[in-house]
């Protein structure tokens, strides 16, 4: 007969799948980096999308079953910081921006250093007993996932032109070492900033519109399949346009609950 002691150290197989995801979401960040240097960019590009695909599965999969655990949420984070913090600057380095050296190499370290601060303040933020009532539907600052795809924008723009090569011309800019650069910053930046940015997280859909919200996402993944790095660009596009909306709309709720 089984004793409490002994299931105290036993443990459902099952309950590690969570953190099993999260080793495999690391692994797909770091092979990113992989082919980076190899310059396959494509793929370093994939599997920087894997790895955020990934990490927004495990946390809801370690919450469905109950499996959720300080250790969980460290190794989730580590994680996070490597394919989210460290991988972005680096394969933005290797690509371009290694041109203008120091640098270059200097917005690389200035985006890990981003990363990790947004990564301990939100780590830091998951300890505190009481949380604003807003939490459940904004972000502070960009998270990190959606900080490294924008990071990698300029990048996924040159996989668009390779298909539209009469727009090529009008884009140059994009592809040069020193916006490249700016816009590791700016993204940077954003990723440490306070302002509020929309969570999707928790938000609920009425039973009526379930089946507009199922077509909408059975038409995006049509069109990623079709055509990847544009859809991907779009998408890019309106979450940026988002951005201001949500601190718009953020202040505006903010203003009437003050009321």
């Amino acid at each position: 007969m089984e004793t409490p002691q002994d299931s105290s150290r036993t443990l459902h197989l099952a309950r590690l799948t969570p953190n099993m995801l999260t080793l495999l979401g690391l692994c797909a960040g770091m092979t990113g980096m992989r082919y980076a240097l190899d310059a396959r960019w494509e793929l370093a590009v994939a599997f920087i999308l894997i790895a955020a695909c990934i990490d927004a599965m495990d946390g809801r999969l370690a919450r469905l079953l109950k499996s959720t655990s300080n250790f969980g949420a460290q190794l989730d984070s580590l994680s996070d910081f490597m394919n989210f913090g460290v991988a972005p600057g680096f394969i933005s380095y290797l690509w371009v921006t290694h041109d203008i050296k120091a640098v270059g190499w200097a917005l690389a370290l200035f985006f890990a250093i981003c990363g990790a601060i947004r990564l301990a303040r939100f780590n830091s933020e998951l300890d505190e007993e009481k949380t604003p009532p807003w939490s459940d539907h904004y972000f502070v600052g960009i998270p990190a996932p959606a900080g490294a795809l924008m990071a990698l924008a300029p990048l996924m723009l040159t996989f668009v032109l390779a298909d539209y090569p009469d727009l090529a011309p009008h884009m140059v800019l994009f592809q040069k070492p020193w916006f490249v650069c700016l816009w590791l910053a700016v993204v940077a930046l954003m990723m440490v900033s306070r302002i509020p940015t929309f969570s999707f997280k928790k938000t609920v859909v009425k039973r009526e519109y379930a089946s507009l919200v199922l077509v909408a996402a059975g038409l995006l993944f049509i069109l990623f399949i079709s055509e990847p790095w544009l859809t991907l660009m779009s998408v890019g596009v309106l979450y940026t346009l988002s951005i201001p909306v949500s601190g718009m709309v953020f202040l505006k709720e903010q203003r009437k609950r003050g009321m």
